[in-house]
């Protein structure tokens, strides 16, 4: 009936659970027994289909695959629809690096075509290869088959017929380009594709929706810009591509010109150019505004300098040449990025280089350089207007009338008419820009450089000086600048060279700082003054009362309050890249007028188109096709041309609530399952991201169908987890090998055991999950035979993990040896779990406590699954499994070691009570650890009863029997482990071992409840503890004592004036008064008149115990052991130790259960002999020994500790 168990060899237990899975078709069987039943709602949040898995994408598939196997076993019906995520700069980088395109221009040369279709080729490789690493991790979605898409990428850009089978089983032909961009649509089913027609297309609803209120405008601004991508980033974007960075950052001068009256910055802006008027100024000789900035590049396109009006500026003299110098004065001795030295930038990979020095003060600098004399101070209102000359004047585009590009509106000045102070202003929260502290307090503005600096000049009336071009290098009119890329160390060093010439370099300095970087390619970023199309997001308040009405879990990351801080504080949506491959923008502009058209459709493209719809008819909406549509102008009648631009990425997955449900062309089908019920994600940058962009896009595509947030809301529950990092807490890096591919830790650690790990995991914290030794290849075995490297030739490396080691040994082992456990011996006495069975009622208390501590751990799951918390519910079952392997099952061995007998009901009971527990467990963990509740479901359950569903999965979700629950039975046995739990604590102080037999355990309780449970259970007590005698006291005052004194140190800071009072006070009160101190909790007593709440840290506890007794005490219960021992306890003792040995021997000699021995020994000692002779019956029966006799040991045989004496002993079968 039950296979025998051996070694759990858990890695290929799982293969041979996929097999069976698959042979059997458990998956679509699953969805057809669910098939139009309540729904629950999951919408999976696209996978980059760029790269291979690695351990650090399986977290959150974990998750996902967990809830979908609870609710499916609960009886919902799913849709099970993976994700692709397949455009952007993230793809288009891999295959700019497989072709060897290293510029924007290399490719159009390729050609786009081409470009494009070997990106979508890319995306179906490691579609397939996604798909086959998920289907490892046990992850059901309605997959495609992975050859399959293997057969679209090679077919991709040709003219060939494919024949494509989907997972419906539909079979479909024609060109591959024609098929791909219909994945995922609800008649072939399989994973939705984010470059799907039906993806894109429902983002035009969007654009069109957001272009019908006004929201699609054009704008001039400065975007984080990378030079080698050849494209803006949106504010979203970089905010996860900040790294720890070093720049050469420099102190530099400016020569003060006039020194004009307040109120010049305004005049300037209205034309005036501050040289005289009723204003006047003041000649100035040898004084210098001091500038500090880590960008010495935009110092060519310096404006203005701006100031804080409330700040004091120090006015100090370099008695080296007497030059003056301005800067805020607490800038002078400030400690600079001290802090940041010490403790590193916030992340524990961002520490302080080791090979940068510590910063020094401006004092410090000034010293080096021959001193300073401080001559007074002034205020930062009176610096503004302050007229000075620029450090780059010389430039012709410094002079060029209008700024560089020339702005018509502004070409009554130039870059060196407008180097005025400014006041710096504030932000929207009312911070200012410009404060005291890191730098000098005076800020260099350059418009054509900065967000910040654009805006400033915007509102004071400064011309731009934009340097860079496409491709990040200084253009035409910046001298020795032009054609320099503007970040490199070169352009730098010029930049000093030219300061020194001039006299204006102060200092040079090395300088560690977070600075953005392209998340994708790892560039740093530039900001450039560039033309994109923004999204006005002027309605954040809508999208902020739509986030108000989600569920944001965990609670301690405040999901919605970061949420809504990201809505307030950013910035308008750039949703435009002058790249390739991504969602063509249904933007048509009018050259001549700028008007400009946004489509909502394909069918209206269609209508309106008056060129090139033939030309682009059979192709996907990607450039370069759709490039060739033109509409017409109904205003002017003139042709309008579709922007060459491509979409944020983000808008790819923001639409995914609409598209994957079939918004556009099956409403009734959407509304069945919108909004999502759950969606999970890594959360540190998805708050900017995929959340943000799903809140946004749901806001706007509802905002004509329903006023009510929380019919707009794309989702009920957000779920975020946090990141996998390696065991010392640092991230893993490809770079430096030490990132964990999926499969190396699948096939060295296995699934159950990774998923265990990731669900236990509080998903606020990271998880440190193992290591990777990049210099210890390994070869791994797989049922497709030994793999020495991945599928994309990267070398297999050994993977430890101490997490996993530690899963295993508290959770996997525990279960599959209980497991294992019942099985061989239900074997042997040939148990029938069809048999009639023993009401619990009838059955042994021990019996009746672990049933009903099963419905307690069932009643954890349907508690807290429902609300997401698995870490709940692991730990629950954890304990549970403590309890059956170290309580249960081992305190009832006996009971199926006894000899077969058919009217042994108790061992019958006991078989039927084991069998009963491992089902359900199998049950209950079977969407946590699927490969070995199948495993072990199959050998329980599949060859005994037919009428049972084909798999665990099959089975429904095992709800708690209230009858069975007794939690007066389980508080009774929870206090019993107490107390063994504090005795064992006592033993191992006094180094008294177990087998060690003690004289007397006296107790005390707080409560009636807890004296009963140790007085009903004290048997149990005396046998766990290899104790004689346990004995009831009111309390143990005659074997301890406590004395409380105050600890000052925490009480000083809060009642300073009472500490004499409480020092004296404090030691005299009942000890009964405090005792609660001693169990963590806290106390209010009345000292010096006053009512003084104490905590656990706010009073020193020593204990007096009497000799001879070990005291010890928690919740309530205090207990003592004699630690006197005899020569009878002390030969009983050895007997304990002499069968612990013989049964080591049995298992090394790995005999059979019911093989029977005989025992020989040797010792020098006396007092072995002796305790053998007496205690010889209890050897034989616990050993299964025919006899034990003395001998001559032979050589090899070692010798083992017998109490304090040392024996040899050896065993053979009889």
């Amino acid at each position: 009936m039950f296979q025998e168990v051996k070694d759990a060899d858990f890695v290929r237990g799982e293969h041979s659970v996929l097999k069976f899975w698959e042979d059997n078709s458990i998956f679509k069987k699953l969805r057809e027994q669910n098939n139009g039943k309540k729904r629950w709602s999951f919408l999976d949040g696209p996978i980059t289909a760029n790269n291979p898995m690695g351990v650090h994408h399986a977290w959150g598939r974990t998750y996902k695959d967990t809830y979908q196997r609870f609710f499916a076993m609960m009886g919902y019906d799913q849709r099970y629809q993976n994700g692709f995520d397949c455009q952007g700069l993230w793809v288009e980088v891999e295959v700019e690096k497989q072709l060897g395109l290293g510029t924007k221009t290399a490719v159009a040369e390729y050609g786009i075509d081409n470009f494009v279709n070997e990106c979508k080729r890319r995306v179906l490789q490691f579609a397939a290869r996604q798909t086959e690493q998920s289907q490892r991790l046990g992850y059901w979605m309605d997959w495609d088959d992975p050859d399959q898409l293997r057969l679209l990428a090679e077919k991709m850009g040709t003219d060939e017929e494919v024949e494509f089978t989907a997972p419906s089983g539909k079979l479909e032909k024609g060109k591959s380009h024609q098929l791909v961009e219909r994945l995922g649509n609800p008649e072939w089913g399989g994973s939705y594709f984010t470059f799907s027609t039906e993806n894109n297309e429902t983002i035009w609803t969007f654009l069109k929706k957001c272009f019908e209120r006004g929201k699609i405008y054009q704008g001039h601004d400065v975007m984080p810009w990378s030079g080698r991508g050849g494209s803006a980033y949106s504010q979203m974007e970089i905010a996860e591509g900040r790294k720890l960075t070093t720049h050469k950052s420099i102190f530099v001068r400016f020569p003060i010109r006039k020194k004009c009256a307040t109120g010049s910055a305004s005049a300037l802006q209205n034309g005036d150019d501050g040289t005289g008027g009723a204003s006047g100024t003041q000649p100035v000789e040898n004084e210098f505004l001091l500038v500090w900035t880590t960008t010495p590049w935009t110092l060519t396109s310096n404006v203005a300098a701006a100031v804080n009006p409330d700040l004091d500026y120090v006015k100090i003299k370099a008695e080296r040449d007497g030059a003056v110098y301005y800067f805020a004065k607490d800038n002078l001795n400030f400690k600079r990025l001290e802090r940041e030295f010490k403790e590193g930038f916030g992340r524990p990979e961002w520490q302080w280089p080791k090979d940068v020095p510590k910063l020094k003060t401006l004092a410090q600098i000034f010293k080096e350089n021959g001193g300073f004399e401080e001559i007074g101070t002034v205020k930062g209102a009176e610096m503004v207007g302050w007229e000075y000359d620029g450090p780059f004047d010389d430039l012709p585009v410094q002079q060029q009338a209008g700024g560089y590009p020339v702005d018509d509106k502004l070409e009554d000045r130039c870059g060196v008419s407008c180097h005025k102070v400014i006041d710096g202003g504030r932000d929207s929260r009312g911070a200012a820009h410009v404060v005291a502290g890191e730098g000098t307090g005076i800020v260099h503005i350059a418009p054509g450089c900065g967000d910040i600096d654009h805006k400033m000049g915007a509102e004071h009336g400064l011309v731009a000086i934009a340097p860079l071009k496409e491709d990040g290098t200084y253009g035409e009119g910046f001298g020795d600048f032009t054609g320099k890329e503007a970040i490199t160390k070169e352009t730098a060093e010029l930049v000093f060279e030219k300061l020194k010439e001039k006299g204006l370099l102060v200092n040079v300095e090395t300088y560690p700082h977070i600075y953005p970087h392209c998340w994708r390619t790892g560039d740093e970023l530039v900001f450039r003054l560039v033309d994109e199309w923004f999204i006005n997001m002027d309605w954040r308040e809508e999208i902020k009362d739509v986030t108000r009405q989600i569920e944001w879990l965990p609670e301690s990351i405040d999901g919605q309050e970061r949420e809504c801080e990201w809505l307030s504080n950013m910035s308008d949506w750039m949703v435009s890249k002058k790249r390739f491959w991504g969602l063509a923008l249904p933007i048509w502009v009018d050259e001549e007028t700028g008007d400009f058209e946004v489509m909502g459709s394909l069918a209206e493209l269609k209508e309106r188109a008056v060129e090139g719809w033939d030309g682009f008819e059979g192709n996907t909406p990607h450039r370069p096709w759709i490039d060739g549509v033109k509409i017409k102008n109904p205003k002017t009648g003139n042709l309008m041309t579709r922007i060459e631009d491509v979409g944020n990425p983000w808008l790819d997955a923001g639409i995914v609530p609409f598209s994957t449900m079939h918004y556009n062309h099956d409403r009734d089908d959407w509304q069945k399952w919108y909004p999502a019920d759950l969606v999970t994600e890594c959360f540190p940058g998805q708050f900017r991201n995929w959340f943000y962009s799903m809140l946004s896009l749901s806001t706007m595509m509802r905002y004509d169908e329903t006023d009510d947030p929380i019919e707009k809301r794309p989702f009920k529950t957000l779920l975020g987890h946090r990141l996998v990092q390696n065991e010392q807490g640092q991230p893993m890096h490809k770079s430096d090998g030490t990132a964990i591919w999926f499969e190396e830790a699948a096939e060295q650690l296995g699934v159950d055991t990774m998923r265990w790990m990731y669900l236990a995991q509080n998903p606020a914290t990271d998880l440190r999950f193992g290591t990777r030794h990049p210099d210890e290849h390994v070869t791994l075995e797989t049922p497709e035979g030994p793999q020495s490297e991945t599928k994309e030739g990267v070398p297999c490396c050994k993977v430890t993990s101490q997490p996993a080691d530690e899963t295993r040994r508290s959770v996997l082992i525990p279960l599959w040896n209980s497991y294992a456990f019942f099985v061989n011996y239900a074997r042997l006495d040939e148990f029938d779990p069809t048999a009639e069975t023993i009401p619990v009622a009838d059955r042994p208390e021990i019996d009746r406590w672990i049933l009903s501590n099963l419905q307690s751990v069932l009643q954890v799951a349907q508690e807290e699954m429902p609300k997401y918390n698995v870490a709940a519910f692991c730990k629950a079952a954890e304990n549970f499994l403590d309890d059956l392997t170290n309580w249960y099952i081992r305190r009832n061995r006996r009971r199926f070691w006894r000899s077969k007998d058919a009217s042994d009901t108790d061992k019958t009971a006991a078989y039927q009570t084991l069998y009963e527990v491992l089902v359900t467990l199998c049950k209950a963990l079977a969407p946590m650890t699927p490969f070995m509740a199948e495993r072990m479901y199959q050998n329980l359950v599949g060859g005994s009863n037919a009428d049972s569903p084909e798999s665990v999965h099959l089975c429904e979700y095992p709800m708690p029997d209230e009858s069975l629950l007794d939690p007066t039975l389980n508080l009774r046995t929870a206090t019993a482990q107490l107390v063994v739990k504090l005795g064992h604590k006592l033993r191992e102080e006094k180094t008294l071992r177990v087998r060690l037999p003690l004289a007397e355990l006296k107790f005390a309780c707080s409560t009636a409840e807890q004296r009963e449970a140790v007085e009903h259970l004290g048997d149990v007590i005396k046998e766990e503890l290899n104790i004689k005698q346990v004995t009831s006291a009111d309390n143990l005052d005659d074997l301890v004592s406590y004395s409380f004194k105050p600890n000052l140190k925490t009480l000083g800071p809060r009642h300073g004036k009472l500490l004499g009072v409480i020092r004296t006070e404090l030691p005299q009160l009942d000890p009964a008064i405090l005792a609660p101190l001693r169990s963590g909790q806290s106390v209010t007593v009345e000292l010096g008149g006053e009512q003084i709440e104490l905590g656990p840290d706010d009073v020193m506890v020593s204990t007096e115990q009497a000799s001879d007794w070990s005291c010890a005490d928690e919740d309530g219960i205090q207990i003592a052991i004699s630690t006197v021992t005899t020569p009878e306890l002390e030969r009983e003792g050895m007997a304990r130790d002499f069968v612990r040995q013989v049964q080591q021997l049995r298992k090394d000699a790995d005999l059979q259960i019911q093989d029977r021995i005989k025992v020989q020994f040797q010792s020098d000692s006396s007092d072995i002999a002796t305790a053998v002779a007496e205690w010889s019956d209890y050897i034989q029966n616990e050993t299964l020994a025919e006899s034990i006799e003395p001998g001559e040991a032979a050589s090899d045989v070692k010798p083992v500790s017998i109490g304090n004496a040392k024996a040899q002993i050896w065993i053979a079968r009889v």
